[in-house]
């Protein structure tokens, strides 16, 4: 049975439903977002226009995009809204989170799973594919038996282009498989489109719409695979994917770096990394504190411009 495991690591909590050994399906929470579901209080400091595209903003300070707007609501007056959608780190800073006015002040719903002790004995994600995952996520590229996905987020829409060599139907509905089981396990949402090896057959491209049916678990709509080979699916997209966090280059890969040095090391440490990295942990307001109280010794920081952003470790000091 498929099983969601839970780990709580220093500034996200990972999320990686494991099937037959296998992660299928992931997701990562970044600590300080408020989560899609989650109710709080805040205070409409934009009527917007039209009726839509009012802005509240919390007692933190953080601005949320109403795009509905908050009808019946004065500016100015507190109000419960309920966030639809969390805040994208990357490309795009500017953007809102996303909310709708209702609801009564609680806690979103959270995934119901076994939480794994971390660090612990039991590295239960990385044996299960986490850092083949994360690779994934870096690089955009998924390599498959036959051929290769590279996938590309843009402002509209994640896009998704199938390549190899295998003959061009066989391709296509191979394609379309793998595309799928990439959208699930990389939690893509929203608008996403995926550039099939043109399909000679209308049997063909029935058969890579299926095979995307049989992968992807509903809710989600999609088109037909035209005669180019373009299939456009829509899903719901409450957060980011992590191909889009990990874009968000030198948080992720600080954040990588902590998780590694916590399954291996202990006692005094001193991290090496890009100075991106580095820069992005000293922002962080306790990272470094909470480290050196998992490893049980004190935790120092060197900048190394020589190394890739992707290339930290940890050394004795």
């Amino acid at each position: 049975m498929p099983e969601w495991w839970i780990e709580r690591g220093i500034g996200e909590t990972r999320f990686a439903l494991i099937d037959g050994g296998d992660i299928v399906e992931a997701r990562i929470e970044l600590e300080g977002l408020a989560r899609a579901g989650t109710v709080i209080r805040a205070r409409l400091v934009d009527s917007g226009t039209g009726g839509r595209n009012a802005v509240a903003r919390d007692e933190s300070g953080a601005e949320f995009l109403l795009p509905r707007g908050a009808a019946g609501v004065t500016q100015g007056s507190v109000v419960a809204i309920e966030v639809t959608r969390e805040g994208i780190p990357g490309a795009e800073p500017w953007k809102r989170p996303l909310a709708r006015v209702g609801g009564a002040p609680g806690d979103a719903e959270r995934v119901a799973g076994c939480d794994v002790s971390f660090p612990g004995r039991r590295d239960v994600l990385t044996r299960a594919g986490w850092d083949d995952l994360s690779d994934e996520a870096r690089s955009g590229i998924v390599r498959f038996a036959g051929g290769e996905l590279r996938i590309s987020p843009t402002p509209a829409m994640t896009l998704i282009d199938v390549d190899g060599y295998l003959p061009s139907d066989e391709l296509a509905v191979r394609g379309a498989a793998e595309a799928a089981k990439a959208i699930r396990r990389l939690d893509i949402g929203g608008s996403v489109g995926i550039d099939l090896p043109s399909a000679g057959s209308r049997a063909a491209r029935q058969a890579a719409a299926a095979a995307i049916d049989a992968h992807l678990p509903q809710p989600f709509e999609r088109t037909a695979v035209n005669g180019f080979g373009f299939v456009q699916i829509v899903r719901r997209r409450v957060r980011a994917s992590l191909v889009e966090l990990a874009q968000d280059r030198a948080p992720f890969e600080a954040r990588a770096l902590l998780r590694r040095t916590s399954l291996e090391r202990a006692g005094a440490t001193r991290l090496a990394a890009h100075p991106s990295v580095i820069a992005a942990i000293e922002r962080a307001e306790n990272w470094t504190e909470r480290l050196s109280r998992q490893l049980g010794g004190a935790v120092t920081l060197r900048a190394d411009r020589s190394l890739a952003i992707s290339g930290g470790y940890a050394e004795t000091p």
